[in-house]
């Protein structure tokens, strides 16, 4: 009897005794932005629009033609802001614009392109969203077809990783979406 015990307890040690090493579950980032709260931007420029409240212009290399950066600290991202006047050149501007989101064609998965018209406030354009792991998860572009011309390009400050960015690329895309729909031009 002790020599089936022992045996039946060496045979439970020896498989009862697995190390096995199971997967991890997948797991899901739980970011959490501040609701947006927008304030007008007050610029020396003859534009206008509306930022979010995280967010910080900065004049763009001190260049004082109204190009601008705003930044958000919270995100690690930047949005650059060009700005340029129509001088019979409203046809190369578009062409420039519409190229800038095509160069990242190589790493993105998707390149959406949404027309926006406000004829209440003159503004005319596209916004891209870029899905992917490309460098810009945003541009767009907006005229009044006569006078002024607008880029922005939206960059985070970091290894492009789409899984990673995505929660505050959409975050920012919102806010894109807004400072588009408040712009209006200064006469």
């Amino acid at each position: 009897m002790k020599k089936l015990f022992l045996y039946f307890s060496l045979l439970l040690f020896i498989f009862g005794c697995k190390d096995e090493t199971l997967p991890k579950p997948k797991a899901f980032l739980a970011l959490e932005f501040p609701e947006a709260k927008y304030t007008p931007a007050n610029l020396n420029c003859p534009y206008e629009f509306e930022i979010n409240e995280i967010s910080r212009i900065l004049d763009a290399k001190g260049t004082g033609n109204c190009w601008l950066n705003i930044n958000y600290p919270l995100l690690d991202a930047t949005l650059f802001i060009t700005y340029q006047d129509v001088n019979n050149n409203l046809d190369s501007l578009l062409m420039d614009a519409q190229k800038l989101p095509l160069q990242h064609t190589i790493k993105a998965d998707f390149i959406e392109g949404d027309v926006y018209q406000n004829p209440a406030h003159r503004t005319y354009g596209m916004l891209y969203e870029v899905e992917g792991n490309a460098a810009s998860q945003a541009q767009f572009y907006l005229t009044d077809s006569t006078s002024h011309f607008i880029t922005g390009s939206l960059y985070f400050n970091q290894k492009p990783n789409f899984d990673s960015i995505m929660p505050a690329a959409a975050y920012l895309k919102k806010d894109i979406k807004h400072l588009m729909e408040t712009l209006q031009w200064r006469n």
